[in-house]
């Protein structure tokens, strides 16, 4: 059963890691609503009595109350909180929790109804990790690609083909593209091969659509409001998602895969398969599933039509920071490219 002081501990974590991710004002945002939040208004009764797991890593309850108010602040309906919100100076804790208690108060239909609503993000930072990922793949074997992604929530990533790229001084993609990733780099740059991509497909349990107005509003309220890259970053991704619309398929990522990625291959291709801070929400029976059925394609691969699974995800081996993993069929030799900054700011390629 869960505890008041679960959920409570459940903020303080999560302030934690927002603190720790360069993200203050959410952290003290987390804080402060562990700290102070009481029973005595809906809100306050509807998170205090949660009944699912509030942890960061599970129902992920302080996220889902830190993007609702985000969300008022987007939408103008919190004009007192909106005026102490980045890039407004951050305030103290004092005058940040009156300005938060009296939008909790004042608005309980909205912010319950968004609490009800698992958070969901789409990261774009992270194709960077990605593309260096398909760039080692292509030095290897230079052939186009066909990508397959898991959890691709809105599919901003299927476009990873329409953002530049400077990766370590290494360039790629389209000159001039809304979406321009260049994260911090340490070690190697990776090899400057050409990456041709025939076809992106992508799945997600409960995608996002981009031309829905409440689903665009949830991919922006969900960045951290004091992480102005971020944001023009996401909303420079959904604008190229609404140009380009991405092929998302709703299903369960095990029973996709197994349906859609066959085992034949296909000659003259690289078929990839590949996911960001996905498989760790998957449960337990899918991520065996989606193992097996991985080595079942590989086991058919060919020089002539080789396939990689690539995934960023975090990581026991460095800390839960997320590693960049790569198995390359048909050897199946498996390597560790690097490690990778959750949101993508950074990159670190080993040697």
């Amino acid at each position: 059963m869960t505890t008041e002081a679960h959920i409570r501990e459940a903020f303080a974590s999560q302030a934690y890691w927002a603190e720790k991710l360069g993200s203050p004002f959410t952290g003290l945002v987390c804080k402060l609503a562990g700290e102070r939040l009481d029973a005595a208004t809906p809100v306050g009764k509807a998170v205090l009595g949660w009944s699912g797991d509030p942890d960061p890593m599970a129902d992920n309850l302080p996220l889902r109350l830190a993007g609702s108010l985000h969300a008022l602040v987007m939408n103008g309906e919190a004009p007192a909180l909106a005026a102490l919100y980045p890039p407004n100076p951050t305030p103290s804790p004092d005058a940040l929790w009156g300005a938060l208690s009296d939008t909790i108060a004042a608005h309980p239909g909205a912010l319950i109804q968004r609490l009800a609503v698992a958070p969901q993000t789409n990261e774009a930072g992270r194709a960077a990790a990605i593309m260096t990922g398909l760039m080692t793949v292509a030095a290897q074997y230079p052939l186009p690609f066909e990508l397959f992604e898991l959890g691709c929530s809105a599919g901003l990533n299927l476009n990873l083909a329409r953002f530049s790229y400077d990766l370590g001084g290494v360039a790629q993609g389209p000159v001039g593209s809304p979406v321009h990733l260049k994260p911090k780099w340490v070690g190697p740059p990776p090899p400057s091969a050409r990456v041709e991509i025939l076809s992106t497909r992508g799945v997600d349990i409960s995608p996002l659509d981009v031309r829905k107005p409440e689903d665009r509003e949830r991919l922006i309220a969900y960045v951290w409001p004091e992480q102005a890259e971020r944001l023009a970053r996401v909303r420079a991704a959904v604008d190229l998602a609404l140009k380009f619309p991405p092929h998302i398929d709703v299903s369960d990522a095990a029973a996709w895969t197994e349906q859609t990625l066959l085992p034949e291959p296909t000659p003259g291709v690289i078929r990839a398969l590949y996911h960001t801070i996905a498989y760790q929400y998957f449960p337990a029976e899918t991520q065996e599933r989606i193992r097996a059925h991985a080595d079942k394609v590989g086991a058919r691969a060919t020089k002539d039509a080789p396939f990689a699974w690539l995934r960023m995800e975090a990581d026991p081996e460095f800390d839960r920071k997320p590693s960049i993993r790569l198995t390359l069929w048909p050897d199946g030799a498996e390597r560790v490219l690097g490690v990778a900054h959750p949101h993508g700011k950074g990159v670190e390629l080993f040697e």
